[in-house]
Protein backbone atom coordinates (compact mmCIF):
# COMPACT_ATOMS: atom_id res chain seq x y z
CA UNK A 1 0.00 0.00 0.00
CA UNK A 2 1.39 3.53 -0.91
CA UNK A 3 1.73 5.93 1.55
CA UNK A 4 0.73 9.99 0.91
CA UNK A 5 2.68 12.51 1.80
CA UNK A 6 5.92 10.81 1.33
CA UNK A 7 8.18 10.26 -1.69
CA UNK A 8 11.34 7.59 -2.56
CA UNK A 9 13.23 10.49 -3.85
CA UNK A 10 12.87 12.55 -0.48
CA UNK A 11 13.28 8.83 2.20
CA UNK A 12 16.41 7.45 -0.15
CA UNK A 13 19.07 9.32 2.29
CA UNK A 14 20.39 11.59 -0.01
CA UNK A 15 20.54 14.34 2.74
CA UNK A 16 23.10 17.74 2.64
CA UNK A 17 25.89 17.59 5.61
CA UNK A 18 24.58 19.55 8.55
CA UNK A 19 28.27 21.09 9.17
CA UNK A 20 28.32 22.02 5.28
CA UNK A 21 25.56 23.92 5.90
CA UNK A 22 26.65 25.77 9.25
CA UNK A 23 29.68 26.48 7.44
CA UNK A 24 28.13 28.27 4.67
CA UNK A 25 25.48 30.12 6.88
CA UNK A 26 28.35 31.25 9.11
CA UNK A 27 30.86 32.16 5.83
CA UNK A 28 27.59 34.51 4.38
CA UNK A 29 26.88 35.88 7.53
CA UNK A 30 30.61 36.52 8.86
CA UNK A 31 30.52 38.91 5.75
CA UNK A 32 28.19 41.27 7.96
CA UNK A 33 28.23 40.50 11.45
CA UNK A 34 31.48 39.21 13.51
CA UNK A 35 33.15 38.17 11.07
CA UNK A 36 36.49 37.47 13.14
CA UNK A 37 34.14 34.75 15.03
CA UNK A 38 32.26 33.58 12.22
CA UNK A 39 35.41 32.90 9.38
CA UNK A 40 37.22 30.73 11.53
CA UNK A 41 33.93 28.95 12.57
CA UNK A 42 33.10 28.66 9.12
CA UNK A 43 36.56 27.12 8.07
CA UNK A 44 36.70 24.60 10.91
CA UNK A 45 33.37 23.52 9.96
CA UNK A 46 33.76 23.16 6.33
CA UNK A 47 37.26 21.70 6.94
CA UNK A 48 34.95 18.55 8.93
CA UNK A 49 32.52 18.82 6.52
CA UNK A 50 34.57 18.18 3.30
CA UNK A 51 36.26 14.57 5.71
CA UNK A 52 33.07 13.81 5.62
CA UNK A 53 31.80 14.62 2.25
CA UNK A 54 32.17 10.34 1.38
CA UNK A 55 29.38 10.31 3.52
CA UNK A 56 26.78 12.77 2.72
CA UNK A 57 26.18 15.15 0.16
CA UNK A 58 27.27 18.77 0.80
CA UNK A 59 31.26 18.82 -0.39
CA UNK A 60 30.72 22.48 -2.61
CA UNK A 61 28.55 24.02 0.20
CA UNK A 62 31.64 23.42 2.56
CA UNK A 63 34.64 24.18 0.14
CA UNK A 64 32.36 27.73 -0.40
CA UNK A 65 32.10 28.25 3.15
CA UNK A 66 35.99 27.79 3.85
CA UNK A 67 35.99 30.29 1.14
CA UNK A 68 33.92 32.56 2.53
CA UNK A 69 35.68 31.60 5.90
CA UNK A 70 39.23 32.93 4.91
CA UNK A 71 37.01 36.31 3.09
CA UNK A 72 35.57 37.11 6.15
CA UNK A 73 39.35 37.42 8.25
CA UNK A 74 40.92 39.02 5.07
CA UNK A 75 38.14 41.39 5.42
CA UNK A 76 38.65 41.80 9.51
CA UNK A 77 42.36 42.59 8.84
CA UNK A 78 41.60 44.96 6.37
CA UNK A 79 39.01 46.93 8.53
CA UNK A 80 41.93 46.43 11.18
CA UNK A 81 44.55 47.80 9.51
CA UNK A 82 41.99 51.15 8.23
CA UNK A 83 40.95 51.32 11.84
CA UNK A 84 44.84 51.78 13.09
CA UNK A 85 46.09 53.76 10.22
CA UNK A 86 43.39 56.52 11.05
CA UNK A 87 44.38 56.22 14.65
CA UNK A 88 42.02 54.09 16.07
CA UNK A 89 37.75 53.76 16.14
CA UNK A 90 36.49 56.90 18.39
CA UNK A 91 32.57 56.90 19.24
CA UNK A 92 30.87 60.23 19.03
CA UNK A 93 27.56 59.99 21.01
CA UNK A 94 25.72 63.31 21.62
CA UNK A 95 25.18 66.91 19.85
Amino acid sequence: MTSYGSSPAASSGSRTNGLAIASLCCGIVGLFFLNIVLGPLAIVFGAVARRQAGVRNGAGMAKAGIILGVVDIVLWLLLLALAASNDGFSWYVGG
